[in-house]
């Protein structure tokens, strides 16, 4: 969802995308069709932590078959969508979406020995090159190391808040109108003007 809003396609045929079905492990065997697709293009993937899971064990598949795709792993602990909605619609009463184990110390997220499953790690099991991404000043340098390795593929598991939310969005039973850009702020229309 971010990946759809955030950056920019200039060029055709250059986004994959589940069709807004919402279908989670889509990322993962996307990316490797359109590396299978066009192997000089550099490939990535964007996936949330919960649908990465769905089909990770792809990667060996990729590492065993040369196809050295790139995975960005946007990592908040959680399954965030359906935590989102749990955040704004049923009063913060979560229910079997946190993704690590044991409870945060005093706010703040999960280190990297209660993450479970610790992705780096995954992926290296994999036969995958594995970097963490914890802080935004790391980003650009983890992203030129990422893109410098082709002869594998790459995981990056960049750890976000685990309340980072996916805006806009339109709650169910809704209309489209009705989407909200922020908690509790919807776009001025024009709806509450005079004629």
């Amino acid at each position: 969802m971010w990946a759809a809003h955030y950056i920019q396609y200039e060029k055709p045929a250059t986004w994959l995308n589940s069709g807004g079905a919402g279908t989670m492990g889509y990322a993962v065997p996307a990316a490797m069709g359109a590396k299978a697709g066009a192997p000089e293009q550099t490939v990535w993937a964007i996936d949330g932590d919960g649908c990465f899971q769905m089909t990770n064990q792809e990667l060996t598949t990729c590492a065993l078959n040369n196809i050295p795709i790139k995975v960005a792993i946007i990592n908040n602990g959680a399954l965030g969508m359906v935590r989102q909605w749990q955040t704004l619609f049923y009063n913060q009463r979560y229910s079997n979406t946190v993704l690590h184990s044991g409870p945060e110390a005093d706010g703040k997220q999960p280190s990297a020995g209660t993450r479970i499953p610790d992705f780096v790690k995954l992926a290296e099991a994999m036969g995958c090159y594995a970097i963490r991404c914890e802080s935004p000043d790391e980003l650009d340098k983890v992203i030129e190391e990422a893109n410098s390795i082709n002869d594998r593929p790459v995981v990056v598991d960049f750890i976000v808040h685990e309340d980072a939310m996916v805006w806009p969005m339109v709650a169910a039973g809704t209309s489209n109108d009705e989407v909200m850009f922020a908690r509790d702020v919807r776009p001025d229309f024009g709806d509450n003007e005079d004629d």
